[in-house]
Formats: structure tokens, C-alpha cells, sequence
């Protein structure tokens, strides 16, 4: 059986929510614009599940209507109930690369206490490509939690800001393996003679994982 729209508002329509996410996974399968339409009513669906799967979509059908899509997003940060629809929400906009919403994701990272939100909206940050980004990324370098330092050293290397070579370094001898080798990574992106040396400097690290990506990013 082909996979038209008529099909998929069958299942979009159906009670049964498993059918209803069946349907928002075959939105990718047709034509962008109607599958943007498609998707909008799904967003504020009861089921938390049908919500998280709609917004998630939103990274790529949103491209079709950015204008929209940003209402949409800015919608669900603010105002859904559920911390992973705020956090999908937070990764689509990322994904969208819409920085008007730089003050928004801002502000909630501020506001809410709920670290899934925050982790997505550190990680979205790297993908935004907004300089003013690089403040709430050192401050979430600062974090006690480890995801949140993670995603933070991961988006200073997207950001693409030399600012954050000499907060990075501190990481250099952290005792999280996933850390450091994020770190290289980042430092790789970051690139310059400083950058260099501290990749060099974990050539040698304990970890194998560590080392073999320090490596790599000297080639």
C-alpha cells in the first residue's frame, strides 16, 4: 500500500496513539508543505508521546515555513506541560537555526529547573550559531552536571568562538572520559596553535577512545 496523504490522515486521525505516531513518521515521505499542515494540529495532541513526535519533526518540516514554525516552537517551549516536548522543542529550534528565539531559549534555560530542558537548549546553542550564545554556554561549563558541561563543551565548538580555547582547557585532565573526548573534538573544530596543543597533550590520555580522537584530529 503507497503512503499518501489520504492515508496518513487516516492514521493521524485514528485513537489509537501508536497510529497517530505511525502517521507523523510517514510525514518525511511526502511532499514537505502538506506535510507541514499535516503535522500542525498533532503539536497540541493529549498524548505527550504524539506531541514529542510532532515537534521532533519540526526540525526539517518546519524548514517549509520558518515564520510559522517559530510560533509553533516558541508555543510549545513556553507553554507545554511535558519537559520533553519543551526539550524537542528547544532541539528543533536548533535545527531551524532560528535565532530570534535566542532570547527565549535564554530565558527558559534561566526559569526552568528541569535539566533535560536545559541540556537541549545548550546542545540547540552549537547548532544556532548566535554569538550571544557564548555566555549561557560558560555558564553552563560551570554546571555540576556532567551532561550539561558535555553539551556545553560540545556547542563552544560549534560556536566557533577562540574565547572558549582557555575555559575548554580546564577540562583537560576531567575525570570523565566522555568529556575529554568530546573536548578534543571541540578543540578540533575550534582550531589555532593553542587548540593544537592541548589535542596534543591528550594523545596520551588514559582512555584509548581519548587518545585515538586527539590523534585523529592531528592528521
Amino acid at each position: 500500500m503507497s503512503i499518501t496523504p489520504e492515508s496518513i490522515k487516516s492514521l493521524l486521525d485514528s485513537e489509537d496513539f501508536g497510529e497517530r505516531i505511525r502517521g507523523l513518521n510517514q510525514l518525511r515521505q511526502i511532499e514537505p508543505e502538506t506535510a507541514f499542515t499535516m503535522v500542525q494540529p498533532m503539536i497540541v495532541d493529549k498524548n505527550t508521546r504524539v506531541r514529542y513526535a510532532a515537534v521532533s519533526q519540526l526540525d526539517t518540516l518546519g524548514q517549509s515555513n520558518k515564520t510559522a514554525s517559530l510560533e509553533i516552537l516558541r508555543d510549545r517551549l513556553f507553554n507545554d506541560p511535558e519537559p520533553d516536548v519543551q526539550a524537542a522543542a528547544a532541539d528543533a529550534i536548533g535545527g531551524l537555526k532560528l535565532v530570534e528565539a535566542f532570547e527565549d531559549l535564554a530565558n527558559i534555560y534561566h526559569d526552568t529547573s528541569e535539566w533535560l530542558v536545559q541540556f537541549s537548549i545548550i546542545a540547540a546553542l552549537g547548532e544556532l550559531g548566535e554569538p550571544r550564545g557564548f555566555e549561557l554556554l560558560e555558564e553552563a561549563l560551570m554546571s555540576d552536571n556532567n551532561l550539561l558541561q558535555t553539551a556545553a563543551i560540545g556547542s563552544m565548538g560549534e560556536l566557533g568562538d577562540t574565547r572558549a580555547i582557555p575555559l575548554l582547557a580546564t577540562f583537560v585532565d576531567n575525570e570523565d572520559w566522555q568529556i575529554r573526548y568530546r573536548l578534543v573534538q571541540a578543540l578540533g573544530r575550534l582550531g589555532g596553535e593553542e587548540a593544537r596543543n592541548i589535542i596534543t597533550k591528550l594523545t596520551d590520555d588514559r582512555s584509548q577512545q581519548v587518545a585515538q580522537e586527539a590523534k585523529n584530529n592531528l592528521e
